[in-house]
C-alpha cells in the first residue's frame, strides 16, 4: 500500500526514532510498503518518520544511482535499529532532496565514509563500511531516525533564502505527486 510522506512542520519528523523487535506489529507489512511508498514517490531512500512513525527503521535502493555513483550498485537493503559507530573526518558535499521536504535541494556535507551497525528484514546483524553517495544516502535516512532533517546541515544564507519555502510547507502549502500529511495546524 502506497502510504502518505508526512511534510516538513510535522512534528514526527523531529522525533528520536525507537528501537523495534521482531515482534513489532505488521512489521513485514510495513517494510513491504515503505518500499511500495518509496517507489511511487520516486526516491532511493525512506525512513519511518517519513510515514508517520518514531522507529528505528529505514529502506534504501540506490542502485539507480549507480551510473553516476558506481559505489552505489547493488545498495538495496532495509535499515532496523541502526547505529553509525565510525565516521571519517574526510568529507564530501552534494546536493540532497528529501520527500518530506519536496520541491527543495541543497549542497550538504557529509563525512565521505561511515561504519553502520543494523539489522536487516530478518533481524540479521551486519556491520559495513560504506563511502561516497552510498554513504550519504545512508546518513540522509539515519538522520530521519535520529529527528534531523538534511536542512538543518546546510549554510546559514541557504536557510535564510528557502526560509519562506519551509513556512509555506508548515502551513500546509505543499505541492508533490504523492500522497502527503501536513504539520497540523493551529485553530484560529
Amino acid at each position: 500500500m502506497k502510504l502518505p510522506i508526512y511534510i516538513y512542520g510535522h512534528p514526527v519528523l523531529r522525533e528520536m526514532g525507537q528501537d523495534i523487535t521482531p515482534d513489532y506489529e505488521g512489521l513485514s507489512t510495513l517494510i513491504e510498503d515503505m518500499w511500495e511508498t518509496m517507489y511511487f514517490s520516486d526516491g532511493i531512500g525512506l525512513a519511518a518518520p517519513q510515514i508517520g512513525r518514531a522507529i528505528r527503521l529505514f529502506v534504501i535502493d540506490a542502485d539507480p544511482m549507480a551510473e553516476s555513483f558506481p559505489e552505489c550498485k547493488g545498495l538495496k537493503q532495509t535499515f532496523i535499529n541502526a547505529r553509525i559507530v565510525e565516521s571519517s573526518e574526510d568529507t564530501l558535499s552534494e546536493n540532497e532532496g528529501c520527500l518530506s521536504i519536496p520541491g527543495i535541494n541543497e549542497k550538504v556535507t557529509r563525512p565521505a565514509t561511515i561504519t553502520i551497525e543494523y539489522l536487516d528484514a530478518d533481524f540479521q546483524p551486519h556491520r559495513e563500511t560504506y563511502s561516497g553517495f552510498a554513504a550519504r544516502v545512508i546518513q540522509h535516512e539515519y538522520d530521519h531516525i535520529e529527528g534531523v532533517l538534511f536542512i538543518d546541515k546546510i549554510a546559514t544564507i541557504r536557510k535564510q533564502l528557502i526560509k519562506g519555502k519551509l513556512a509555506n510547507m508548515q502551513k500546509g502549502k505543499v505541492s508533490a505527486h504523492y500522497r502527503v500529511v501536513t504539520a497540523p495546524q493551529k485553530r484560529k
